[in-house]
């Protein structure tokens, strides 16, 4: 059943035709680019030339620039959708309506069921939509829904056994139902139209009109024409094709041939009378085999909804691809063509085909390996080969040459039996002799690769892209060279050098320089320079067609051939725009071949060659549009809330500054893509580079009126039309006319209150500055009484170091009279035998000793010196005697017991015995330091 066919697996497919032929440019999307489901069910194109595809569970919309994802409106799988007049109709599981854009650009649906209580059979899905007049038509798989757009009313149509589907033919809709036959609708009823047994017993999938006959399209069993009342087989060339495959879905082009989409087997394309145009499967591009719906839009290209993705094939292109899918070919080097023979050169070898045939290439036996040239002398095809060189004669090779890594051949001025090869070693000869070409010699004295070679007044010149361009003069039998010269001015990765109309050209990035014979160097050709800027640089590469004579350079963005003027002889510079990037070439190594008419040329990619036709690549005209407008930002939410009224001019609070522009142009085109251009008046005046993107933010923008601006390019040309989108960002309440006034008086008002206040201040001034005098007085006389102050405490230290001085003097005066007369009594002791002689000398000394006129004077020195001492000692310690009291000033100067013993006329030994008794009274713990506590006392 076909309501079950996304259960069935998808096989590879083993094409009945077994070589892999040109097909028009094919672009995939898969699931994930356009952020949806694997099927796609129906397609359709609206007006404003927006595609729509039924994607399961999805509603898809593609601008050609951006995906769209509307869910379906019951989350069920949506089967069809068809657009008519304003409106996208679509149906799913118990369900159908129409979509309709808001003021934002944004679909709403409506529910044509819901709103016309309509009492569905069960489990009805609607396959297919049609339309004719004010009706559109909604079929299922057992009935028919015939809706009139005027008068909002709808009947229907039912079947006793199931609908496939339904068709429309001229002004009728047809339909089959199974096992009875073909059906038409007129008047509101049903009548039989076919019951032979092929339309009975098999599906049919398609139904069309060819004059006064109508064409149906089988399942499985091919065409059937209409003879009166029967069908009988229609025999077609592409019957074979046809009959090995099962076909699901079919449309009839605007140019009368058919497109066929299959179960597992691609696209097949025939022409109106059944010849096989194109055979399109994933064998040759396409994503995927299987085939759910097709449609053409109004561009003439076809569009397969898939199922796992969604293609689209460029039929009016003048664009045709060969890609090697098989791997058996690589990557094209080099490509010519002779006797109806296509050769290409690649990096696998040396491949042929008869031009017009359907068969696969095939390599020339001998011939495996990297290809470099192709080159025709003569009636001779020379291959220039990493194994050396080869002469072609049909589908056989010959190596001449055995000398490793052939360049180029190339001819010699005016002698026909010589040939000039180069290669990674240098330059060599070959010969002819009795018709056939040999290996002669190497020009000996030159050791530099050789790919590019050209020969002009007798001089070779040879370009090295790292060391610039040698000119070399060979002896007259070419065995040696005469003179080499080296111009190192110009050089540069990927630079070319070709002789184009008896003048030699030399390209790299600072553009294409001619060479001056008279001068002896390069000179910058500013015309021919104009074919690239130094951004547009890819490759120095230069091609010559001999034929047409013209000159081929290859940029960034397009293919630029040189040609005479049709008027003069001036050179014409034209473009195909074939970017570097979609071209898929081989950078420094592309190739250009002229096919047998003079209209086409073969490119050489890495995986084939693509075909141009050059009498189709007209001009079209294409119109830009402005896709969405929304409120950006960082903490903003890209809902339909945020979505922008594009319709009306935007009038935008301060803080949504922030938006973001979507634009588009509904150009699906594989190898030319869109590139857009814009500005934003009020604020970027100037244009912004082509580029490929088609958003761009603006962020911050301050208050005033705008205008954005938009323009597309495809090759060279312009859209047809600028859109435009103009908005204005409100000023800050903080700078509105009321605020305005508002800041008017409080300036006045600020003006008088800082008149006011800066007469107080000044008066504040003078009164402060008074007062700081009068306070800077104060600190004067303070200043004084301190220096006073200072210079008597200066004085006081000065008396009381004085003092010091003389209480210490008087105490070693003391000590030292003392120790005299202790040492004198002692003498006298120990000398007089008699001492009742010196008896009365001993008492006089004895009364010194023992008097306290000493200590008197001591006292009072010492009270002088530290006066305050005494009185914190008798406060403390109010049990100590005077005695202990003398000790205590003796300890105070710090007086050692033997320098106090003197003093007190006792021994130090009793010294001792008094500090001891001394600490006791003080109540002094054992570890603390009596003179320690003395000194801080």
């Amino acid at each position: 059943m076909r309501f079950c066919l996304h259960f069935l697996p998808i096989l590879f497919f083993c094409s009945p035709i077994l070589s892999q032929e040109l097909v028009p440019p094919l672009q995939n999307y898969a699931p994930s680019e356009y952020n949806g489901e694997n099927q796609n069910w129906a397609i359709t194109q609206s007006r404003d030339r927006l595609i729509y595809i039924a994607n399961n569970k999805n509603l898809l919309e593609f601008n050609g620039a951006e995906w769209m994802r509307y869910p379906s409106p019951n989350e069920t799988v949506i089967r069809s959708v068809k657009a008519i007049g304003n409106r996208i109709y679509s149906g799913c599981y118990m369900e159908f309506g129409y979509w309709q854009k808001d003021k934002y650009g944004v679909l709403q649906y409506t529910s044509l069921s819901k709103r016309l209580r309509i009492d569905f059979l069960p489990d009805e899905e609607f396959w297919s939509i049609l339309d004719i007049e004010d009706w559109v038509v909604f079929q299922s798989p057992n009935r028919i829904y015939v809706y009139n757009v005027k008068d909002d009313t709808i009947y229907t149509i039912d079947a006793e056994t199931s609908l496939s589907k339904a068709f429309n033919v001229g002004q009728s809709i047809y339909f089959q139902k199974t096992n009875k036959g073909i059906y038409r609708i007129g008047n509101g009823k049903a009548s039989l139209v076919f019951d032979d047994p092929i339309v009975r017993d098999d599906e049919v999938v398609g139904i069309f009109e060819e004059g006064q006959q109508i064409l149906v399209l089988t399942k499985h069993n091919g065409f059937f024409k209409s003879k009166e009342e029967s069908l009988v087989k229609w025999n077609i060339a592409a019957e074979d094709e046809i009959s090995e495959v099962s076909v699901y879905g079919s449309i009839q082009l605007k140019d009368g041939s058919f497109a066929l989409g299959t179960i597992s087997h691609g696209l097949i394309h025939i022409d109106r009378m059944g010849n096989l145009l194109n055979y399109i499967n994933q064998l040759n591009g396409l994503r995927n085999n299987t085939v759910l719906s097709l449609f053409e839009d109004v561009d003439n290209n076809i569009w397969l909804g898939l199922d796992h993705g969604i293609s689209y094939a460029n039929l009016k292109s003048p664009y045709r691809v060969f890609h090697d899918n098989k791997g058996i070919v690589g990557s094209v080097y080099a490509a010519t063509v002779r006797d109806s023979i296509l050769y290409l050169g690649t990096n696998q070898g040396l491949f042929y085909k008869d031009f017009r045939s359907r068969l696969d290439f095939k390599m020339i036996e001998g011939t495996e390996g990297q290809v470099w040239s192709l080159n025709t002398i003569g009636e001779t095809l020379f291959c220039g080969h990493h194994k050396g060189t080869f002469t072609i004669k049909g589908t056989k090779a010959e190596k001449v040459a055995k000398i490793q890594g052939t360049w180029k051949i190339g001819k010699l001025e005016g002698d026909k039996d010589h040939v000039l090869q180069g290669n990674y070693d240098g330059l060599h000869i070959l010969e002819r002799r009795k018709g056939e070409w040999y290996y002669k010699n190497k020009i000996n004295g030159f050791e530099n690769s050789s790919r590019y070679v050209e020969v002009i007044e007798g001089k070779i010149f040879v370009s090295h892209e790292y060391k610039g361009v040698f000119k070399i003069e060979a002896l007259p039998d070419f065995s040696a060279v005469k003179a080499v010269t080296v111009d190192t001015l110009i050089k540069g990765s990927n630079s070319g050098l070709v002789r184009y109309k008896g003048d030699l050209l030399y390209a790299y990035k600072e553009g294409i320089f001619k060479y001056d014979k008279r001068e002896a160097k390069f000179v910058k050709d500013s015309l021919l320079s104009n074919a690239f800027t130094e951004n547009e640089y890819v490759s120095g590469k230069l091609m010559v067609d001999e034929a047409n004579k013209h000159l081929w350079i290859f940029t960034a963005s397009a293919i630029v051939y040189i040609s005479e003027g049709e008027l003069d002889s001036s050179p014409r510079i034209n473009t195909i725009p074939l970017a570097e990037n979609i071209r898929n070439g081989i950078v420094g190594y592309e190739s250009v071949t002229p096919l047998i008419d003079d209209f086409r040329y073969a490119f050489g990619t890495t995986s084939g060659y693509i075909v141009v036709r050059m009498d189709d690549l007209n001009d079209s005209n294409f119109e830009v549009g402005i896709g969405t407008i929304r409120e950006a930002g960082k903490n903003t939410d890209s809902s339909k809330k945020d979505i922008v009224d594009k319709s009306e001019e935007g009038n935008f609070e301060t803080n949504d500054n922030n938006l973001e522009i979507s634009f588009y142009t509904t150009q699906f085109n594989k190898y030319v893509k869109p590139q857009f251009q814009y500005q934003l008046l009020g604020r970027y005046e100037k244009w912004s580079d082509w580029s490929n993107q088609a958003r761009v933010s603006f962020e911050n923008l301050p208050s005033g009126s705008y205008t954005f601006n938009v323009r597309a390019r495809i090759g060279g040309e312009i859209s047809s039309n600028m859109a435009s989108y103009a908005f204005s960002i409100a000023r800050p309440w903080y700078f509105s006319n009321l605020m305005w006034g508002i800041y008017f008086l409080g300036a006045l008002l600020a003006s008088m209150l800082v008149h006011s206040l800066y007469k107080r201040y000044y008066h504040n001034y003078q009164k402060k500055l008074i007062e700081e005098s009068e306070r800077e007085m104060e600190l004067a006389r303070a200043q004084s009484e301190k220096e006073i102050i200072a210079l008597k405490n200066k004085q006081l230290k000065n008396e009381y170091k004085s003092k010091s001085n003389e209480l210490a003097a008087s105490t070693m005066s003391i000590i030292k009279k003392n120790e005299l007369l202790s040492k004198v009594k002692a003498q006298l002791v120990a000398t007089v035998e008699d001492k009742n002689l010196v008896k009365p000398i001993i008492h006089l000394i004895d009364k010194s000793l023992n008097q306290n006129d000493d200590w008197e004077l001591f006292k009072e020195a010492f009270n002088n010196a530290d006066r305050r001492f005494l009185k914190k000692l008798k406060k403390a310690h109010s049990n100590l005697s005077p005695n202990d009291i003398r000790l205590c000033a003796y300890l105070r100067l710090n007086l050692s017991s033997k320098e106090i013993a003197p003093l007190l006329n006792i021994s130090a030994r009793s010294v001792e015995i008094k500090r001891y008794r001394l600490r006791k009274k003080m109540n002094l713990s054992h570890e603390a330091n009596l003179v320690d506590y003395i000194l801080k006392l």
